[in-house]
């Protein structure tokens, strides 16, 4: 025989009707961005047209009231029109947020009784700290400091009223001029990041591992080259709460400073970081000789580049063969090798404390020279 059921449902969470009938308005995490998303949101170049606010033309009227007829000219000046200026932010990390075209506003046109018009305001555009701003090929600003600002268009003057050409030879001046156009210019924005260390190395020398490993920071990691097709940054916490910026380099190849590879367009960044930790293979026979080309390709993008203070990092000595080249390595490099491995966690408090060590001597070097360091 058929016996009904009484089935007892619970009610949805923040319902605003009754508990049968309402949504389910729970909150939902948001889904996690793969790398392939994240490439098309880190933009290092973009070509910009700015254009400064018109000036307000100027007022053409004349004083008039019982008793006094022939007041007089008394139309004011127009005014001046908003610069657009590009103002360097620390909390801006990339150019994707720039739009392609930039105005700034207008001056309102002058008014009766000498009012002057209202200058147009200024349109302020946010850029990443270390932007070069060029024009025709050559640099005209770079926004190395939080706060920096470059006027990129200058907004034109506001005109004159026919209260501005009043003279003893003309009593009732009816002249008036219009506002200047805005200045027009085509930028050209490009993004040199800028971070205290600099991770440089071979493609699959285990740079994003280190880096998710001493920071936060979650670059895709996986088993072929140029995994990483745009730099990251992370930051390394200390519990005197110093945070040291440490770059995530794609990675380089021999004739980068030729455009090889990934070649000039990641090699710039690597120009602003203060020292710099070379990540070497250990698991390959020969591990000195990538030291060897990665400051060649260094030296000849810019010289001086590898000259920097640096640090040389081998990764991977969880590997059989890395503990066969340790020693090997040390012999033919001059420089401190710290021996760690990124999957494992092995030797990272070495690391963490060198890295300190290259930036308290970063920041005495740029008290002592009367410079700010750069802070994030």
């Amino acid at each position: 025989p058929w016996k009904p059921v009484l089935l007892l449902l619970s009610p949805p969470a923040f319902s605003t009707t009754c508990a049968w009938c309402a949504k389910d308005r729970r909150l939902r995490q948001k889904r996690a961005i793969s790398e392939r998303q994240l490439t098309r949101y880190f933009v290092d170049q973009r070509k910009v047209r700015v254009v400064g606010g018109q000036g307000g033309g100027g007022g053409h009227s004349f004083y008039s009231e019982p008793r006094k007829v022939f007041g007089g000219p008394d139309g004011g000046n127009g005014g001046d029109g908003g610069h657009v200026i590009l103002k360097a932010d620390q909390q801006m990390k990339s150019l994707s947020s720039v739009f392609p075209f930039y105005q700034g506003f207008h001056g309102e046109r002058g008014g009766s009784k000498n009012c002057y018009g209202a200058n147009g305001a200024h349109m302020y555009v946010k850029v990443p700290v270390g932007t070069l701003v060029k024009e025709d090929g050559k640099v005209v600003a770079d926004l190395t400091q939080h706060g920096d600002e470059y006027i990129a268009a200058y907004g034109g003057a506001g005109g004159k009223g026919n209260r501005f050409f009043l003279s003893n030879e003309n009593r009732a001046p009816k002249l008036f001029t219009p506002g200047e156009p805005g200045q027009e210019r085509i930028l050209h924005l490009e993004l040199k990041t800028t971070a205290h260390a600099g991770l440089v190395g071979f493609p699959n020398a285990g740079k994003s591992s280190l880096l998710r490993a001493i920071s936060r920071a979650k670059p895709a990691v996986a088993a072929y080259p140029f995994t990483t097709l745009n730099p990251h940054v992370g930051i390394v916490h200390y519990q005197d709460y110093e945070q040291v910026a440490v770059a995530d380099i794609p990675g380089l190849i021999k004739g980068a400073h030729q455009n090889r590879g990934l070649g000039m367009a990641f090699l710039k960044h690597i120009e602003r970081c203060r020292f710099l930790l070379y990540v070497l293979d250990l698991s390959v026979p020969q591990p000195w000789i990538q030291l060897q080309d990665l400051k060649h390709e260094l030296e000849a993008y810019e010289k001086g580049l590898s000259e920097r203070p640096c640090a040389v990092i081998g990764n991977k000595l969880d590997l059989a063969q890395s503990r066969i080249s340790l020693p090997l390595l040390r012999e033919q490099v001059a420089e401190r090798v710290i021996a760690l491995s990124a999957l494992t966690g092995d030797n990272l408090e070495e690391l963490l404390l060198h890295l300190r060590e290259l930036y308290d001597t970063y920041v005495k070097t740029e008290q002592s020279q009367g410079q700010s360091p750069v802070k994030w």
